[in-house]
């Protein structure tokens, strides 16, 4: 080969050099491009509030709290003394007669005295198991020469020797106060000198199973009868997996139910068949979509992220969408004072304002979103102006749902998935108790043992 052919294989090698370097810059002014975009995401993101209680719906808990040193400038005016209220029927009375005077000794017992002091001495007696031994007797008849045996009398049936009040207790204790099992069995021991065994206590639980599962469903029956749902979820620990508690209720009734899924799926299987007319909830997408009619979005979560594109910046839209919002929760407050025409009255003004808020043109790129989102729920807004059964939050789902946050927190779920579904039956017969002021060990007594219905009053 001569050496033009040489000089022409290195033009081509250096051609194909160039190339390459071309393309691999190539590569990395896109790559530069990416990560600069990258950059900026993240510093948008750096730039926006932190998520507090006040703009979001992190829980109180989990807030910072500030705390203010302030001098102290003289002393404090005192505030006004309390006292205990006296009981209103004590077990016994004492009425003490003063026999001498303090002052000089002398023999008053014979003189007129009057009340000048009443305090109460509360104490406890000494706690102690009530144990009755039943012997049933028996023989043979002299008729048949069968053998025969006395039948128990109602309440001392043979089987668990435990009787409904220590039973309710246990249960009471587990599931409210959130005793654990070994806890609960020293607790026995300790406080009633019972010793109750740890497979026992489960057993009272497995035996009550049956009654709360058939009370959660009468809950359940008379809560779909109703015209008005409400509804929120809550995260629950059953074995290694993450389960979810939901709540759905309305009024006195409140229904439980324990489900491994936060999708439509969990609301699909409480419901069945039955749409409401109206339903209340947050803007999670598995609780929309239910009602026959109107679907209610909390203000108060509305609140909050109205607050958190505030503290994003926007100072046209949100701050008069919070000031919306207030109108609303203060006409909700007094609706009930209100008759029919003049509630329509009030519901025109707020979808009026409404309207002027929706009107504004906001600059902010979080006002734009949040505005648009706003737009989207317009027709979810109001419902409670136009139905008195409608509540204008979902309040009432938290705090129903707050108890069960707190046994979560204690017990850290359950090991089993019976033992999560009969948390929530006896949730949903504890809620609707206190619902109907009536005590928590009150309604777990009622459920294992009912009270004896009257005999019906015969006719004629």
């Amino acid at each position: 080969m001569d050496r033009a052919g040489f000089d022409s294989l290195d033009r081509e090698g250096l051609i194909g050099v160039a190339l390459a370097q071309a393309k691999a810059i190539e590569g990395l002014i896109a790559e530069a491009a990416a990560l600069r975009a990258e950059i900026a995401r993240l510093r948008a993101k750096l730039d926006r509030p932190p998520k507090t209680p006040d703009n979001s719906s992190i829980p109180p808990s989990q807030g910072h709290k500030r705390t203010e040193f302030v001098k102290s400038c003289g002393k404090k005016r005192p505030h006004p003394g309390a006292h205990r209220r006296l009981h209103s029927d004590p077990t016994h009375w004492r009425d003490i007669l003063a026999s001498v005077c303090r002052h000089c000794g002398a023999d008053v017992s014979q003189c007129r005295q009057a009340p000048c002091e009443a305090y109460d001495r509360i104490d406890i007696p000494p706690i102690a198991p009530e144990v009755t031994r039943v012997t049933l007797h028996g023989g043979v008849c002299p008729g048949c020469s069968g053998r025969f045996k006395a039948e128990a009398p109602p309440g001392l049936e043979g089987g668990s020797p435990f009787g409904p009040n220590l039973r309710a207790l246990a249960i009471y204790l587990r599931f409210t106060q959130g005793v654990a099992f070994e806890r609960l069995s020293r607790l026995m021991h300790d406080m009633f000198g019972l010793d109750i065994s740890e497979g026992a206590l489960v057993n009272i639980l497995s035996a009550a199973r049956e009654g709360f599962a058939s009370a959660s469903a009468a809950i359940r029956a008379r809560l779909l009868s109703g015209s008005v749902i409400c509804s929120d979820e809550t995260g629950l620990r059953v074995g290694k997996r993450s389960w979810w508690l939901w709540v759905f209720h309305h009024g006195q009734h409140a229904c439980f139910r324990a489900h491994p899924r936060r999708s439509k799926e969990a609301v699909e299987d409480f419901l069945g068949d039955v749409r409401p007319q109206a339903w209340v909830s947050d803007r999670y997408g598995a609780q929309a979509g239910w009602a026959e009619k109107d679907q209610q979005v909390c203000l108060a979560h509305l609140l909050r992220d109205t607050q958190y594109v505030i503290d994003e910046g926007d100072d046209v839209f949100a701050p008069r969408l919070r000031r919306f919002i207030g109108m609303a929760c203060d006409a909700a407050k007094r609706r009930d004072q209100w008759n029919d025409a003049t509630l329509k009255i009030h519901a025109r003004r707020l979808k009026a304002e409404l309207e002027r808020v929706l009107a504004l043109t906001p600059v902010h790129p979080a006002g734009v979103k949040w505005k648009s989102t706003i737009e989207k729920l317009y027709p979810s807004l109001l419902v409670f102006m136009s139905n008195r059964a409608v509540p204008p939050t979902n309040n009432e789902s938290e705090r129903a749902l707050r108890p069960c946050v707190t046994y979560r927190k204690v017990t850290n779920g359950f090991r089993s998935q019976w033992g999560a579904s009969q948390y929530a039956d006896i949730r949903s017969v504890i809620e609707t108790a206190r619902r109907n002021a009536i005590g928590p060990l009150k309604a777990i007594r009622d459920v294992i043992a009912p009270p004896p219905q009257p005999a019906p009053v015969p006719v004629g």
